[in-house]
């Protein structure tokens, strides 16, 4: 039990399965585990379906690993914000040498079992993904710069790739333009969310750019990131894993993710605080539902081209 254990007033439980489980991040391992899956149902060509579950339960489980470093290196920062003092660790249910022993252990065991069951390639991006996101952005950048989550970004965007890559043993514009969706999402998303949080960054001393730049030019970057991330995110209609459903549908969603961000950028902080941030929790759920959809709409162009429902002459640029 950790000296933290007392900071609700409370004692704490002793540790149950969903502690550890919790560990893992397990809302951010659904999301990474997703876009690995479609980025490997959309690769050309097949796995056995046994080393496509092997695949998946790597990559999660990496993506748990990273959860659980993360979790270990940010437990005095957690225990200061309101929104992660009740996480496992400033709790007091699980101990930091719990957390550092699950996380390294958990890494080894993915990249090697990725490498026995994928190839070389992909279990080499999951291990750079964990080091990115474990030393990279959480013992680096997150407490040393307000572009952190920008480059940290990266970490997540990388699963759709490593599916890939365990399918065809390379990579190609496709998994990098999926990356490039979930890395430009990324800072608009985050950003929307330290708007309504700011005072939890500020008294954990975290430089997010609020914290850092102001309210303003935190609004600001929301609108501009907004706007970029639209044509990145539709790119991928002209590839190989797109098609004319899925131009017209990420059409509509980046269209209603440039009003939300719009939104944003025309607030000022007393009309936010007056509704409670209405706005900016509005704009980030739906981010949340965005960036699935995206993902939902490649698959659903896969399917279609397995049965033969495809336009035939659709252009292909990239």
């Amino acid at each position: 039990m950790t000296d933290a254990a007392w900071i609700s007033g409370e004692p704490a439980r002793e540790a149950e399965f969903r502690d550890y489980y919790e560990l893992l991040k397990p809302r951010v391992m659904r999301l990474v585990v997703f876009t690995a899956a479609v980025g490997l149902l959309t690769a050309p060509g097949m796995v056995h379906p046994v080393i496509a579950f092997a695949t998946i339960l790597c990559i999660a489980v990496g993506a748990g690993a990273s959860g659980a470093l993360n979790m270990w290196w940010d437990a005095d920062i957690d225990a200061v914000m309101g929104r992660t003092a009740k996480r496992p660790i400033p709790s007091g249910r699980v101990s930091g040498d719990e957390a550092l022993a699950i996380g390294l252990a958990l890494s080894g065991f993915s990249v090697a079992f990725l490498f026995l069951f994928g190839n070389a390639l992909a279990a080499g991006l999951l291990a750079f993904t964990i080091f990115f996101y474990a030393v990279i952005y959480t013992m680096w950048l997150k407490r040393a710069t307000p572009q952190n989550i920008v480059i940290g970004g990266a970490a997540g965007a990388f699963p759709p790739v490593i599916g890939w890559a365990v399918v065809t043993g390379n990579t190609s514009i496709e998994p990098w333009l999926m990356f490039g969706l979930i890395f430009m999402w990324t800072p608009p998303h985050f950003w929307a969310l330290a708007l309504f949080r700011n005072d939890d960054y500020t008294d954990a001393a975290v430089p997010m750019l609020p914290v850092i730049k102001g309210t303003r030019a935190t609004r600001n970057q929301v609108w501009w990131y907004s706007l970029a991330l639209a044509p990145v995110a539709i790119l991928p209609a002209f590839t190989q894993v797109g098609g004319p459903v899925y131009l017209i549908a990420a059409t509509v969603l980046n269209v209603m993710f440039l009003s939300g961000a719009w939104k944003i950028y025309r607030r000022n902080d007393e009309g936010a605080r007056a509704d409670k941030f209405k706005v900016e929790k509005k704009f980030f759920g739906f981010s949340i539902l965005y960036l699935f959809l995206h993902f939902v709409l490649l698959l659903l162009e896969a399917a279609l081209k397995a049965v033969g429902l495809v336009i035939s002459g659709w252009p292909v640029i990239l």
